[in-house]
Order: structure tokens, then C-alpha cells, then sequence
């Protein structure tokens, strides 16, 4: 069983304000939408490579984006 990670995020929020689809992110990444889904729920922690192509396309900080409990 895959241990959930601590970082969370605010993926969907910025996604849906955006107004783009999991779908549309997942082609932009270069990922499935079930990966988008996965880091959405906090299933999955994107390596940092995707994680800093996440900010871009949302063009806000990567620190707007995930967040990890000090």
C-alpha cells in the first residue's frame, strides 16, 4: 500500500479558476489525467521537474501550489 505523502496542494482550486480541464493539464505535463488526479488528491507527490511545469502553467509560485507542514 502506497504511504500518502505530506505535501498538500492547491492544485485544483488554481486549475479550476484557470478554467483548465485535468485533461488539458494532464496533455500540457505530458502525464495522464490520472496523474493529475492523483496529485490533486494528495496520492501522489510530483517529481520537481513537473511540479515547477505545474507553476508555469498556472503562472504562479511553486510555493502557491504545494505546500509541506514545517
Amino acid at each position: 500500500m502506497v504511504k500518502p505523502t505530506k505535501l498538500t496542494n492547491s492544485l485544483r482550486d488554481l486549475r479550476t479558476e484557470r478554467g483548465i480541464t485535468q485533461a488539458d493539464l494532464a496533455m500540457q505535463l505530458g502525464v495522464t489525467r490520472q496523474t493529475v488526479i492523483a496529485i490533486e488528491l494528495g496520492k501522489y507527490s510530483p517529481s520537481l521537474e513537473v511540479a515547477f511545469q505545474i507553476a508555469r502553467i498556472l503562472d504562479v509560485t511553486l510555493e502557491d501550489v504545494f505546500h509541506y507542514p514545517a
